[in-house]
């Protein structure tokens, strides 16, 4: 993934590691009850391990960087919203951590969870 060369020495990012602060900065925006698994082998082997970067994938081309993240929202809430506010929060920890921009994120609303009213 990403790689700096400094005077110390050489700085690999993985992947992963983004997906993991993109994780924790859709947990903690308004409106997503959890994520959602990226695809059947994910949702299955989910059941057996806990990623901790489920729901999140990094596609990184030289010098650009996209970031897919699969979200369960509350019900009630605004759609759009939940989804420009999980956008920002993804670029602007990414941005932050890494210090190179953001590509694209692209957030896929992958189902509504209705909390019980009791």
């Amino acid at each position: 993934m990403g790689k700096e060369t400094t005077t110390l020495g050489t700085i690999h990012i993985s992947p992963n590691a983004l997906a993991t602060i993109a994780y924790h900065a859709t947990l903690t925006s308004y409106g997503v009850v959890d994520l959602a698994p990226k695809n059947l082998a994910e949702g299955i082997t989910a059941t057996f391990t806990r990623e901790p970067a489920h729901g999140v994938a990094v596609h990184y081309s030289g010098e650009e960087i996209d970031i897919d993240v699969h979200i369960i929202i509350e019900y009630g809430t605004r759609i759009t919203s939940v989804a420009n506010s999980v956008a920002n929060a993804v670029r602007f920890q990414v941005e932050k951590a890494l210090g190179m921009p953001v590509h694209h994120v692209n957030v896929h609303v992958e189902g509504l969870h209705v909390s019980d009213s009791k």
